[in-house]
């Protein structure tokens, strides 16, 4: 569905609360997170969806409805930087309407930059979770500037609000958890190897291995392999 198109079916929240229900129903619980972002881009005007977990402070991407949107979910974990870690940062909804003009543009530029230069014009990061903490956050994506309609915005929050049930919901033992957990146990794996050969601390460390991901063209998981296999030494002046 275009930005401009008239969504498909009202916007009240009895009517989207329906058909996420729909959606989801009797699906196994891994396959849920995906399936509410694919339910998001149908029921808002967005053309992408990713929800990302916040693990020490790194967003690990959970899952993704379009290649956009996997590219900028991994874009803003390896930069450590933008609308999702905004949002996973303060715990309150980030509306980024103009990623190419005006303050959204100079909040991220290097995220705006990028952003832009794939087609993603806005980006709306809404945090998942409670008074117990933020767990990560819902990020919608679409091709033209412009904010979300009152309307528009509680759907958003509604399938926010049913993603934190659901991931909280998500057994401990999926395969694909362990494999999230496996990928930020690698990047700080890599972190102390940084740490130790550089003698900088664990945010220079960190800082040093995202810059030369981004430099690159490649995640901060990648890089972090890399480096824990001895392919890729970062160096003082690096």
């Amino acid at each position: 569905m275009r930005p401009s198109e008239e969504p498909r079916w009202p916007p009240d929240g009895e009517r989207a609360a329906e058909v996420i229900e729909a959606q989801v129903r009797g699906s196994p619980p891994g396959e849920v997170p995906g399936l509410l972002c694919e339910t998001a881009v149908r029921l808002l005007p967005v053309t992408g969806a990713s929800a990302s977990l916040r693990v020490e402070g790194v967003p690990v991407r959970l899952c993704a409805r379009g290649d956009r949107a996997t590219y900028l979910a991994e874009l803003q974990a390896t930069l450590g930087d933008g609308p999702c870690v905004s949002a996973a940062e303060s715990g309150a909804a980030v509306l980024a309407c103009d990623l190419a003009a005006g303050a959204d543009a100079g909040r991220w530029p290097v995220f705006a930059q990028q952003a832009t230069a794939v087609g993603v014009r806005a980006v709306y990061a809404l945090p998942l979770g409670g008074d117990a903490g933020c767990l990560g956050t819902l990020d919608l994506y679409r091709d033209t500037p412009g904010a979300l309609t009152g309307p528009q915005l509680r759907t958003a929050r509604l399938v926010a609000g049913v993603m934190t049930v659901a991931v909280m919901a998500l057994p401990r033992e999926e395969t694909w958890l362990d494999e999230l957990a496996g990928d930020h146990d690698e990047v700080y794996r890599a972190v102390g190897m940084i740490m130790a050969q550089l003698g900088v601390g664990a945010d220079e460390a960190l800082a040093r291995l995202r810059a030369d991901a981004f430099a690159r063209g490649r995640t901060a998981h990648h890089v972090a392999r890399d480096v824990l296999s001895h392919r890729r030494r970062l160096d003082r002046d690096h």
